[in-house]
């Protein structure tokens, strides 16, 4: 089992960035995917941004396609997203998970994920 922590959260108003960083123990990620998620209050986790750890697929919801990179540091074994021109939309709980499933390249479901990070807020204002 892989475990993960993110960091990088925060306010920040409208039109500004953020990046998020998920560093990942226990065991090589190599072989896994990768994915960022969020959960605004009263709504349900959705997925945001993922990524093959090796390899070069990489996979972005559409509300952030184009305002959010995903990326990853192999020898710090830490994943990034960096987000620019946040809208207070994007205010949410963020998780980065890890999927052991070698199929598909990239899951968006969050139940094919097996290892879970505790969170980090992101409140945009406007």
């Amino acid at each position: 089992q892989v475990q993960l922590v993110e960091s990088g959260g925060g306010l920040v108003q409208a039109g500004g960035s953020l990046r998020l960083s998920c560093a990942a123990s226990g065991r090589t990620v190599s072989s896994y995917a990768m994915g960022w998620f969020r959960q605004a209050p009263g709504k349900e986790r959705e997925f945001v941004a993922g990524l093959r750890w090796s390899g070069s697929s990489t996979l972005y919801a559409d509300s952030v396609k184009g305002r959010f990179t995903i990326s990853r540091d192999y020898a710090a074994n830490t994943a990034y997203l960096q987000m620019s021109s946040l809208e207070p939309e994007d205010t949410a709980v963020y998780y980065c998970a890890a999927s052991i499933l070698p199929y598909p390249p990239v899951p968006t479901r969050g139940p094919l994920y097996s290892s879970w990070g505790q969170g980090t807020q992101v409140t945009v204002s406007s």
